[in-house]
Order: structure tokens, then C-alpha cells, then sequence
């Protein structure tokens, strides 16, 4: 597990690693937050006792630990000079934001490379998604006067969707980190359909009980914090209220993963093919765990192979860029992503048919249900 230590007080900046390699820290510099120099530092884990090394400043200081797999952020305060044990507070918001930003560059998933050409090219180019999102629909058994949560809506188009299956008296709410994409999605607005900007682990704007369904159509594999989002999604339905959701898989990854991957290879970057389109996804296995640590019961999933046609290379590289948000490659310099995008081309025309490029994508569908008096839906 890796991890990045800031120092907040613009003097000496601090970035590491468990191995003790040198990592460059690119936080924005902001009084009281991290600056973007970085020198060498040694190994922290949870629990050990850290030593200020300008003890007149102690006070002053603030050290921040984000590990880079799930982005969850430890830091600590010193209020005197001396040794400090590391404790784990949750961040205020504008901290995550940077974080999120900063650790980008390693690897890491960023909501803050989108852009509002991605999201309209997501809108264009999202057909097929809101196609493949119809498969979790049907099984929640959406009746008309149920309230339903889209948690990672993008633009709205299966938000307005579920709108229409639940009738002029109930309400389908969407939901997504992204705003360009929100903006977009509030144009189909209406009485019975809203947007807004939230995500997965934090749903306190809404209160327990509040849904008959929630769902996360091919969103579930960009949570880093899994476990929180379904307490939360546990706590805002009813009893009885059903979950659904798509995710990838890391047992059978897209065929588009796996060729980026090879491309990847071939351009001679073959220590770097964890920097290509960085998912987080979960088995079933996996899966059904979550689930139950939650409190979910009646899981069921299938895996299921869906087909995404393509006129050209052209459009398989802006989908992938579009549905990533600009994490599609985003580690990579231009020149490198030149060489890469050539093969990754190469490999891609091998599946040309004479209906034009098909690709195979594998989600598992996985749903379950809130304990409660509600009736079980049955899987389509």
C-alpha cells in the first residue's frame, strides 16, 4: 500500500512511500494546505509516533496521509512539540477535493480531470450504457409511486427513464460527483425528476427510509470506499427496498482493458500498465460479503457479456475517455500516450467485423434487498 504525507504549513512538504522511494507531491498550494515541493521521507504506518522536525513550529503543523488504493485520508494536528500519535479524522470536503486532484498523477482515480467536452461526449456517446443500465432496471420491479435513487447518474438519460416507470407519483432522484456531467442531466429536470451533485459514501442529505430503490448503473467500480456507500444506501431505503447495481468484474476485465493493456506493453511500458484506466471493481465473492457486512439479504449476481460496437478507433478512444472522466491514460505525457493510442489502434482494428469494430464488456449484475416487509422482486 502506498501512501502520500503532506506537511500544511508551506514549509518542507512531505512525500513517501512504505518502501521509501521519493514521491513529487503536485498539491495546490493553499495557506494551511500542501505546497508542491517534496523531499525524501521514511516509512509511517497507522499507529506510529511522528516527530516534527522544527519543533518551534509544532504547533503550526498539520500532517496529512492519503493512501493511494482507497483515498482514504489520515491526518494529525500538533499542538506541542514533540512526538504525535496518527489518528484518523475524516477530512473536511475542500481537503478530499485536493487530495483527490493531487494523487491523480499516481494512479489514482480523479473526479477532477472532466470536462465539459467529456461530458457531452459521454451524453453522445452514452446510448449504449443507458441500453445496458435497462438490465438492472428490471429487476428492481419499479412500481408507479416509488421513490428511486441513481447513485453516479452522469447525464440523466436513465434517470429520466426510471421517471417514466414510476409515474407522476413517485420521484427518481440522480446523483454524481461529476458537475459538467449534473449540468447536463438537469436539463431533463422535471416534477418527478432531479438531479444533483453527490456521492456514493456521503448521503446525508437524505433521510433513512426515504427510497424504494436505489441503483448504480457501471459506477460501482469507480467507489474506492464500497463499504461506506452500501451502509449509506443500507440506511436511506426502506425496509424492504431493493438495491441493484453493474460493475466490472477483475476477474474477467473488458476486451477493451485488456488490449489497452497490451498496447501499453508494446509502446514499452510494461512497468506502468496499472496507469492505463484504473477501475476498481469487485468479484462476487466480493460482492456478496459487502453485502452482507451491510445488512443486505438475498443477493443473487450473474456475470453477463454485453457487446459495445465501435465505427472506428476514434470512437472506442472517446468513450473510454468520456466514461472514465479524463482517467483514461491521464498518467501518460503526450508523446507517450502517442505511442500508445498507435498500437492500442493496431489492436483494436483486429476486431473489425463487417458491421464494424465489436468489443466485449463484462459487468456482474448483482442486487439484493433490505430486510423488511416488502416483497422480494424476482430476477429477469
Amino acid at each position: 500500500m502506498e501512501w502520500v504525507l503532506f506537511c500544511g504549513t508551506n514549509n518542507e512538504p512531505t512525500a513517501g512511500s512504505q518502501r521509501g522511494e521519493r514521491f513529487a507531491s503536485t498539491a495546490r498550494s493553499e495557506p494551511g494546505r500542501a505546497t508542491g515541493q517534496s523531499i525524501a521521507a521514511p516509512a509511517f504506518s497507522r499507529g506510529d509516533r511522528l516527530a516534527t522536525s522544527s519543533p518551534q513550529r509544532a504547533p503550526a503543523v498539520r500532517f496529512m496521509l492519503a493512501w493511494h488504493r482507497t483515498t482514504q485520508i489520515h491526518f494529525i494536528d500538533f499542538s506541542h512539540p514533540g512526538n504525535i500519535e496518527l489518528t484518523t479524522i475524516k477530512p473536511p470536503p475542500r481537503l478530499q477535493e485536493i487530495l483527490d486532484s493531487t494523487m491523480s498523477t499516481a494512479g489514482v482515480i480523479s473526479l477532477e480531470r472532466d470536462t465539459p467536452e467529456l461530458a457531452y461526449t459521454y451524453e453522445q456517446a452514452g446510448i449504449l450504457q443507458f441500453h445496458h443500465g435497462k438490465f438492472l432496471i428490471g429487476p428492481l420491479a419499479l412500481k408507479s409511486g416509488d421513490h428511486v435513487l441513481d447513485i453516479g447518474a452522469g447525464t440523466g438519460r436513465l434517470t429520466e427513464f426510471v421517471a417514466g416507470l414510476v409515474g407522476p407519483t413517485g420521484h427518481a432522484i440522480g446523483i454524481d460527483p461529476l458537475e459538467n456531467r449534473i449540468a447536463i442531466a438537469r436539463l431533463r429536470s422535471s416534477q418527478t425528476l432531479t438531479f444533483d451533485v453527490g456521492r456514493a459514501e456521503d448521503l446525508s442529505r437524505f433521510g433513512s427510509a426515504q427510497f424504494d430503490a436505489v441503483y448504480l448503473n457501471s459506477v460501482f467500480h469507480w467507489i474506492a470506499d464500497k463499504r461506506q456507500a452500501l451502509r449509506e444506501i443500507e440506511r436511506v431505503l426502506k425496509p424492504g427496498g431493493r438495491i441493484g447495481l453493474n460493475a466490472q468484474d477483475p476477474t474477467k476485465p473488458h476486451e477493451s482493458r485488456t488490449l489497452l493493456r497490451q498496447a501499453i506493453e508494446q509502446a514499452g511500458f510494461s512497468e506502468r500498465s496499472g496507469e492505463s484506466n484504473r477501475v476498481l471493481g469487485a468479484t462476487d465473492e466480493e460482492l456478496r460479503a459487502m453485502f452482507a457486512e451491510a445488512g443486505f439479504i438475498d443477493y443473487r449476481s450473474d456475470l453477463r457479456s454485453l457487446v459495445d460496437p465501435h465505427d472506428d478507433v476514434n470512437s472506442v478512444i472517446g468513450w473510454s475517455e468520456a466514461s472514465a472522466f479524463g482517467n483514461f491514460l491521464g498518467g501518460f505525457s503526450p508523446a507517450e500516450r502517442a505511442a500508445i493510442d498507435a498500437a492500442f489502434a493496431a489492436l483494436v482494428e483486429t476486431k473489425r467485423t463487417p458491421e464494424g469494430l465489436r468489443l466485449e464488456r463484462y459487468l456482474r449484475f448483482a442486487f439484493a434487498r433490505k430486510p423488511g416487509s416488502q416483497a422480494t422482486p424476482s430476477v429477469s
